[in-house]
């Protein structure tokens, strides 16, 4: 993709990929790179962040004799999380005002 991704829209990204199952590091790391690709040294930071202020809450699971960190939303998260959906919904009708001007002016 040819347009960069800003740290809210990764937040809102990692909440709503978080909000529809909890899920490992690994697993949402490799989800998050299906739509726009990221590091890990970008998303544990955010991670990180996001527990700070209480939007994401994490456990530990065994598997295959490891542990590993599971992430959940938290209430506060969910909420955070349909704020930044109201906000994409805003940005993304202007963006689509700006190209629809484009397009018809093209014809």
């Amino acid at each position: 993709m040819i347009f960069s991704i800003d740290s809210s829209l990764l937040e809102a990204v990692v909440l709503s990929i978080i909000f529809i199952n909890d899920i490992h590091g690994y697993e949402l790391t490799r989800k998050i790179n299906e739509i726009v690709e990221v590091s890990d040294s970008t998303l544990y930071p955010i991670l990180r962040r996001l527990q700070k202020i209480d939007y994401l809450e994490s456990y530990s699971e065994k598997y295959l004799g490891r542990n590993r960190r599971y992430y959940s939303i938290t209430e506060k998260g969910k909420t955070q999380l349909m704020f930044y959906k109201e906000e994409w919904t805003k940005y993304k009708a202007k963006i689509d005002m700006i190209f629809d001007k484009v397009i018809i002016s093209e014809i």
